[in-house]
């Protein structure tokens, strides 16, 4: 199975590389514009589907995955943070708090479309200014939803997760490779 990874995410080529590496990278040229109209949910769901059919219309005879992933506090979509300060505003936000990360997969194949979204919830410590800095110094925020990677230092912000780890990185590892073989069997 030849596969197309229509995502920029080092970590989600990464963790595509656990079960396969007969795949390529292709990244879609699709604007992440927040829609305001509507829910989170429905927000990246749509991107993912996006991505994914952006990356298939150039490489039909190919299985694209494309994949998005947002934060969502107190209903509010936290997005990549701008800069350093907007990054810093949304880690003291969640500080001593719960949030949801979602991330949405679309996977097309022969004009067959499998999507799945997937939730999980993440408890963050108390988090002091000197801990804050301290990661915001290593610039580990930089293009990741929420302004924190889960793999990285921000693990030390971590109280617990209800869900899968894997949908908190930006990519279901187990749920994507279920979805793949499903495909490949009913087409």
């Amino acid at each position: 199975m030849s596969l197309i990874l229509a995502s920029a995410s080092p970590r989600r080529k990464e963790l595509l590389k656990m079960f396969t590496t007969d795949f390529t990278v292709v990244v879609s040229e699709v604007e992440e514009v927040l829609d305001e109209t509507m829910t989170p949910q429905e927000y990246v769901a749509d991107l993912a589907k996006q991505k994914a059919q952006a990356v298939a219309k150039l490489h039909p005879a190919e299985t694209v995955i494309g994949c998005d992933t947002i934060v969502v506090f107190q209903n509010q979509v936290l997005e990549k943070p701008k800069n350093r300060v907007e990054a810093k505003q949304m880690l003291q936000a969640m500080s001593d708090d719960v949030h949801e990360v979602l991330t949405a997969v679309t996977i097309i194949k022969n004009g067959a479309i499998s999507s799945t979204l997937e939730t999980a919830k993440v408890y963050f410590y108390p988090l002091t200014d000197s801990l804050i800095e301290s990661y915001l110094d290593q610039e580990d925020y930089q293009d990741k939803a929420g302004a924190y990677g889960i793999q990285s230092y921000a693990a030390l912000f971590v109280e617990k997760i209800e869900g899968d780890y894997y949908t908190i990185m930006g990519f279901p590892l187990a749920k994507v490779y279920r979805m793949l073989h499903a495909l490949e069997e009913a087409v």
